[in-house]
């Protein structure tokens, strides 16, 4: 049976009636196609990681070069660890390894990113499970980006306004991504319901701390201008 993970725009206590206090953002599950009103449970609860002795500053300086730091708690209270995600390797501008580790820090997959220009025309993402092969995916439809590059000026039009203003987002670029092992596709980011994205997990296989794991990747590299989840004050 497939399942479906999104990370949701709302805090905790908003979706679930929490106390106040706890981690601001939700990732969500749920075992129904996209649709308004589905039912959906909260499975993980993202937070940055800073730099030891540091801050934002310090962490939005080291996400520049391609780091990203999270821990993936099972409650909004910071009770216990689901799971985690460490930077392996990166480069300003290039290539990216990222390890997902369980609770007590063992291995649980390897996911990598090579962007765009950078030996191919589209975002490669690929995801290794720990015990399985690799899945690859590639960000975009190669249609959806043609159109995309055809309006260009116009979305930079856009984004000079969205500065001068001081708020707003502009359309963000082409995202969906399937992932495809023996040409057979396991995991599909793609439109939900809302506003956010979600990934399907196709494959019946799949660890939820391991695409949990990987929402919270995708949406840390998905707005434009400061704008992803883990770059927030709060």
């Amino acid at each position: 049976m497939a399942r479906f993970l999104w990370l949701s725009g709302r805090t905790a206590e908003e979706e679930d009636g929490a106390p106040e206090g706890g981690i601001a953002r939700t990732i969500r599950v749920s075992d129904e196609p996209p649709r308004r009103g589905r039912t959906s449970r909260p499975l993980a609860f993202p937070e940055r990681r800073n730099p030891p002795g540091g801050g934002l500053p310090e962490y939005r300086a080291a996400r520049k070069e391609g780091t990203r730091a999270f821990t993936l708690w099972a409650d909004p209270h910071r009770g216990q660890v689901f799971a985690q995600v460490v930077t392996k390797s990166a480069t300003k501008g290039g290539p990216a390894a990222y390890e997902v580790l369980g609770a007590a820090g063992e291995p649980l997959a390897l996911v990598t990113r090579r962007p765009a220009m950078k030996g191919g025309l589209r975002t490669r993402w690929t995801v290794q499970q720990t015990g399985s092969r690799p899945a690859v995916g590639f960000k975009g439809r190669p249609f959806w980006w043609g159109v995309w590059w055809l309006f260009l000026p116009l979305q930079l039009l856009v984004v000079i306004g969205i500065i001068l203003n001081g708020g707003g987002d502009p359309g963000r670029t082409p995202r969906r991504t399937r992932w495809r092992l023996d040409r057979r596709i396991v995991l599909d980011f793609h439109n939900g319901p809302g506003p956010a994205f979600e990934l399907k997990a196709v494959a019946d296989w799949w660890d939820d701390r391991v695409t949990a794991s990987l929402v919270a990747l995708l949406d840390s590299h998905g707005g434009w201008l400061g704008s992803e989840w883990d770059t927030a004050e709060r």
